[in-house]
């Protein structure tokens, strides 16, 4: 196949819409429903970050994308009690590591990947399928499908869920192309391996990084490599908690950022997962429901008349200092820019999310005060030495 005809471009008004090889035949094959535009700049993108942290890691890797940014990424690791809960996965659900890592990867920031496109590292199996199924997904992208895997994919959205299977061992090449207003740009492609090596500049006083920080630089840089510039990714335990994309401003990206690590680690909160919801209550609707809980503004599901529609009672308000309390709690965080910080308020902001690990390119005429900042916290920071903007 060397076109696909799309139903219209990134909105309906742009007819006609393909995709289309110039030489040769498409790596990708749609194995059910008829994605879209958007829907194959999501997968093409999430594919190649999933394969990129698979080969730095050596682990099944996934990625939960919406609106070309992902809006988390993950390695398998195995999931905590806690983590179980605030990822509705239930506690004698068998994850294969596969699985695990898109539960992880869509519970970063579960509002966000409403209606998600996914990436697979490997071959979709059986537990991957039915983690799917459950939720609220545009399509998937997979360098394979196990023969029941597919059957309960297809079942999805009345039969009529995106499913695409790309060729493992496509490379594309070396040179990439784009139209702006008639104009073609030519650049070459970002094929950077992110790996240890980036690393090894530690400049600060602080200078070590154990197995686990580095394994979460590599996972936030290697997210940073495929999310809208300007951005900074927060990580931990294998996975995104906190993406901050497609910012002008790079504090904003890392308060953005470290907002969402922080609602991350308040939906882990014992009185969230306590919450009693009414039987039956929506995947979606608790998502809702449990954002504007630990909001400043709680009362939009507390309140008298309001509270009713999704809880079997009343639960208490979670306080402010309790969530300082719990938010305190957080440590040993890894972050990702990429691009330099300009000035060290980023570090400051960063520090209240738990943040101790710090990877960037450097390069900023205030570098001196960015580390200076670090060492006061006891941050360590890498100067990678290379920018990755994305656009």
């Amino acid at each position: 196949m060397k076109e696909f005809l799309l139903k219209y471009g990134a909105n309906p008004n742009q007819k006609p819409a393909r995709i289309y090889m110039e030489a040769g035949e498409l790596p990708i094959s749609v194995q059910n429903g008829r994605p879209g535009y958007i829907n194959f700049l999501d997968a093409l993108n999430a594919w190649q970050l999933v394969c990129e942290l698979k080969m730095a890691t050596g682990l099944a890797a996934a990625a939960s994308f919406k609106h070309v940014s992902p809006a988390g990424a993950a390695v398998g690791l195995p999931l905590s009690g806690a983590l179980r809960q605030s990822y509705q996965v239930p506690a004698e659900e068998e994850l294969s590591p596969l699985a695990a890592a898109y539960a992880r990867a869509r519970g970063a920031d579960r509002l966000c990947s409403f209606g998600d496109w996914i990436a697979l590292s490997d071959t979709c199996d059986t537990s991957t399928a039915r983690l799917i199924a459950r939720e609220v997904s545009d399509g998937l992208i997979a360098p394979g499908y196990g023969e029941e895997a597919l059957a309960i994919l297809k079942g999805k959205r009345q039969g009529n869920y995106n499913i695409v299977q790309i060729d493992p061992s496509y490379r594309p090449r070396q040179q990439e192309r784009r139209q702006v207003f008639g104009i073609t740009f030519e650049q070459g492609r970002n094929e950077v391996s992110i790996g240890e090596n980036w690393l090894q500049n530690v400049v600060t006083v602080q200078k070590s990084l154990p197995p686990a920080a580095k394994r979460d630089l590599i996972i936030a840089l290697i997210t940073l490599k495929y999310t809208q510039s300007n951005s900074v990714c927060y990580a931990s335990d294998g996975q995104a908690i906190g993406v901050g994309a497609g910012q002008q401003s790079r504090i904003h990206c890392t308060r953005l950022a470290g907002d969402k690590a922080d609602n991350w680690q308040l939906r882990q909160h014992p009185q969230v997962l306590a919450l009693p919801f009414k039987p039956a209550t929506p995947r979606p609707i608790k998502d809702n429901a449990i954002d504007r809980y630990i909001s400043r503004q709680p009362q939009e599901v507390l309140a008298d008349g309001i509270w009713q529609n999704f809880f079997a009672e009343r639960p208490a308000e979670l306080m402010e200092e309790q969530k300082q309390q719990f938010l305190s709690q957080m440590t040993g965080v890894a972050l990702g820019s990429d691009a330099f910080f300009p000035f060290a308020d980023n570090i400051e902001r960063a520090a209240q999310s738990g943040v101790r690990y710090i990877a960037q390119p450097g390069g900023s005429i205030r570098d001196g005060e960015v580390v200076e900042a670090c060492d006061k916290l006891g941050i360590a920071m890498a100067f990678t030495g290379l920018r990755l903007f994305h656009h």
